[in-house]
C-alpha cells in the first residue's frame, strides 16, 4: 500500500486490515495520533484523510491506500505555529495534551471547511472528542478565535481569564 503522510510518500508493509493508528505509530514512527479508547469514541487518534477528520484507530490501512493523511505534526512548527495552535496556546486550551492532537485536527478541518465562530457549530464539529482536563470552554473559545482570524502575541496569553493570579504568571 502507498500513502502520503504529512507530504511524505510511504510504502506501508503492514497487512491491509491493520488500524491506521498502528501503522502511523508503530511502522512510521508518527506519534501525534494517540491510542485512547480504541473504539473511535474519544477522538485522540483523529487524523485528516484527504482533508476530512477520521478516527485512525477504526480505519483499516487499506482505506488510505493512495490517499493523503495529515497528522498534527504537519500543522506547524514551534517557531511557526498554525493559527489553531496559536489560539490553543493563547486560550490555554490544552492541558495534559492527550486529546490535543485530535482536537487541533478536527478544529483545523472545521475552519478549513468555512466554519464560523458559532459555539454550537464548534461543539458539533468537535463532537466525540473527549477532554478530561479543560472543561471544553477554553477549547471552544480557541476554535472561535481561530475561525474569526484573530491574531495572537504568543508572549502573552489570555491574562486574567484562565488564572487566579492577577498578573497571569506563575510567581
Amino acid at each position: 500500500m502507498n500513502v502520503t503522510v504529512n507530504g511524505v510518500a510511504h510504502v506501508v508493509e503492514s497487512p491491509p486490515l491493520t488500524p491506521l493508528l498502528d501503522v502511523l505509530r508503530e511502522e512510521l514512527g508518527i506519534t501525534g495520533p494517540k491510542a485512547g479508547c480504541h473504539q473511535g469514541g474519544c477522538g485522540a487518534c483523529t487524523v485528516l484523510v484527504d482533508g476530512a477528520p477520521r478516527r485512525s484507530c477504526l480505519l483499516p490501512a487499506a482505506y488510505v491506500d493512495g490517499g493523503e493523511v495529515t497528522t498534527v505534526e504537519s500543522l506547524g512548527r514551534p517557531e511557526s505555529l498554525a493559527p489553531i495552535q496559536q489560539a490553543f496556546v493563547h486560550h490555554y486550551a490544552a492541558q495534559c495534551g492527550f486529546c490535543t492532537s485530535g482536537m487541533l485536527l478536527a478544529a483545523h478541518a472545521y475552519i478549513a471547511a468555512g466554519g464560523s465562530d458559532d459555539a454550537q457549530a464548534i461543539q458539533e464539529a468537535l463532537g466525540g472528542h473527549i477532554c478530561r482536563c479543560t472543561g471544553y470552554s477554553k477549547i471552544i473559545e480557541a476554535v472561535a478565535a481561530a475561525a474569526r482570524g484573530d491574531s495572537f502575541d504568543l508572549t502573552e496569553t489570555a491574562v486574567g481569564r484562565y488564572t487566579t493570579m492577577t498578573t497571569g504568571g506563575a510567581e
